[in-house]
């Protein structure tokens, strides 16, 4: 707390430190409970030849991540509403995604939840939270285009029992947070690339948050980082253990929440533009494929495809990460720009 009010650029660069070693000090015993317990990821049936080695791989990762992050936002970041409300819809996702997980080990399927109870839920809590950071910490309900204008999405709102609802502003956070919730999940399908690519994100997330004063979502944004950073020491080629549903769908729908706390919204579409794609190419090929009866990529998520052509796992992860990372700088170039008035 004394770090955070008098040396906040130290106290954001903490919580990526704390982060990475909490996590990396937990997930050993984590991975050798799991292996006991013959607790592995049950790999998807039409995927990747190659990937069948990965079958009984520990899973649920994302479980030791999410602690290692909590502890540093606990020691680090004020118990205030901002901070409330964020952890709350990533621990509450996770939660979801925890189900899921066991769900898939507990039936020995690739598949846990149905698509539609994971999509009931989502909705449920970004419903909630778009509802609580409007009413309790004044989140304008307007979406800026950078350079281009900014549009107020609270031009239809009503008040029910005190309580206003921005029905435009509600449908576009919805629609964002469980975007990128499951595209961030849908990328999470090579050793390393998830962890990896969203380290990257929510570094130039924390850099925004920091710059607009929203330091509690800095410090939350620089934990994300960090526990990727300590995962990746375990989930590298070849990984000893996946992040599961558990640790995906909870950093995308931070990266969003994080986004709507500092109105960067279209913005974080480019910054996690990697995510975008991966869900892209998903929606492209079943589309596609209805139509025509053909596929466009020779497997969906994208990653697949290029490990289709011959890619070897690793060169794939590398230049997605290189992707992610020239977008993500991107992104913070136009929001810094914009920022200075150029």
């Amino acid at each position: 707390m004394f770090f955070a009010s008098s040396y906040p650029t130290f106290t954001v660069f903490l919580a990526v430190v704390l982060a990475a070693v909490f996590t990396m000090v937990l997930m050993p015993p984590f991975i050798k409970f799991l292996q006991a317990h013959l607790i592995g990821q049950q790999v998807r049936d039409d995927g990747p030849e190659t990937h069948l080695v990965k079958q009984g791989t520990p899973t649920m990762g994302g479980l030791i991540m999410l602690i290692g992050m909590c502890l540093a936002v606990i020691l680090l970041a004020k118990p205030e509403a901002e901070t409330c409300l964020v952890m709350a819809a990533i621990l509450l996702t996770a939660a979801l995604g925890f189900v899921d997980d066991f769900t898939k080990v507990a039936m020995k399927r690739s598949l846990g939840l149905t698509p539609k109870m994971k999509l009931i839920g989502q909705f449920a809590i970004s419903t909630a939270f778009v509802l609580a950071v409007v009413n309790l910490i004044g989140v304008k309900p307007v979406v800026a285009i950078p350079f281009v204008c900014t549009i107020d999405l609270g031009i239809l709102t009503t008040t029910v029992a005190g309580i206003s609802i921005p029905w435009l502003y509600v449908i576009f956070v919805d629609i964002l947070i469980m975007g990128m919730s499951n595209a961030t999940n849908l990328t999470d399908g090579l050793d390393g690339l998830a962890a990896g690519t969203v380290m990257v994100v929510m570094l130039v997330m924390a850099a925004i948050a920091f710059r607009c004063g929203a330091l509690d979502s800095a410090i939350i944004a620089a934990a994300m980082a960090g526990c990727c950073i300590g995962f990746l020491w375990f989930n590298s080629y070849p990984a000893d253990i996946f992040m599961g549903d558990t640790g995906s769908l909870a950093l995308g729908t931070g990266l969003a929440c994080i986004a709507v706390i500092t109105n960067t919204e279209v913005l974080s579409l480019l910054i996690g533009g990697l995510f975008v794609a991966e869900a892209l190419s998903v929606m492209i090929q079943v589309f596609h494929f209805k139509r025509t009866h053909k596929r466009l990529f020779l497997m969906a998520p994208l990653h697949h495809h290029f490990e289709k052509k011959g890619w070897s796992e690793v060169k794939v992860v590398i230049r997605f990460w290189i992707i992610s990372g020239t977008l993500a700088a991107l992104g913070f170039a136009i929001f810094f720009a914009q920022s200075l008035g150029m």
